[in-house]
C-alpha cells in the first residue's frame, strides 16, 4: 500500500464515530485472537439501551470485503448488534474468505443503523439515494441497502435485491422500505 493510502486510511480511523470504532475493535480482536469482545461501557447510551436491525460493511482497498446485517434486531442493544454484525462480516460472508490478521490495516469499515420498515405499493415510492428496499416472496427476502456505489436506478436496487433473494427478476415481489444512519 502506498504511504498516500496509507495516511488517508489512518486519518479516517482517527475520525471514526463510536459505532465504527466498535465494529473496527471487534474485527481486530476477533480476526487476531478468535474471542469475540464484550460490550464496552464508555459506549454512548443509545448504543446500550436501542434496538434495531445493522449492518457492518467492510471494504479493502475501496472494494467489498464483507458485509452482515440484521434487517431487524436480534441482539438486545444496538452495540451488541454490531459486535455480531462485525464478527460475522468478518468471517462468514459467504462470498469472501475469512479476514486474515495481515488485511487488518487495510480495512475501512461502514455501520449501518437501520430505521422501520415501511410496506409500500410501489416503486415509485422508493429513492435509491434515501431509502433501503426489502424485497419478499414467500420465505425469500432480500435487502439492499441505499446510496451504494454503482446502483443508480430503482430498477437496479429492486433487481440486486431479488437477485439475493433468489428471486426471478419478473416474479412480484412485496415492496419494504427503510432508510439509515451510516456511520463511517
Amino acid at each position: 500500500m502506498s504511504q498516500f493510502n496509507q495516511d488517508n486510511l489512518q486519518n479516517q480511523t482517527q475520525r471514526e464515530d463510536a459505532y465504527v470504532q466498535l465494529a473496527h475493535q471487534t474485527i481486530k480482536e476477533y480476526v487476531r485472537t478468535g474471542k469475540v469482545i464484550n460490550v464496552p461501557g464508555n459506549l454512548p447510551q443509545e448504543m446500550h439501551d436501542g434496538r434495531a436491525g445493522v449492518f457492518v460493511s467492510i471494504k479493502k482497498n475501496g472494494s467489498l470485503r464483507g458485509c452482515i446485517g440484521t434487517i431487524q434486531a436480534v441482539q438486545t442493544s444496538i452495540a451488541e448488534e454490531i459486535i455480531h454484525n462485525a464478527v460475522c462480516a468478518s468471517s462468514e460472508d459467504p462470498r469472501f474468505a475469512p479476514i486474515t490478521p495481515d488485511e487488518l490495516s487495510q480495512l475501512t469499515i461502514s455501520v449501518d443503523v437501520l430505521g422501520e420498515m415501511e410496506t409500500i405499493a410501489s416503486p415509485l415510492e422508493l429513492d435509491v439515494k434515501r431509502y433501503g428496499v426489502v424485497v419478499t416472496k414467500g420465505y425469500k427476502r432480500g435487502l439492499l441497502l441505499p446510496n451504494l456505489d454503482g446502483v443508480d436506478t430503482i430498477a437496479e436496487q429492486i433487481a440486486i435485491a431479488k437477485q439475493k433473494a433468489g428471486i426471478g427478476i419478473m416474479e412480484e415481489a412485496q415492496l419494504q422500505r427503510f432508510e439509515v444512519v451510516r456511520h463511517y
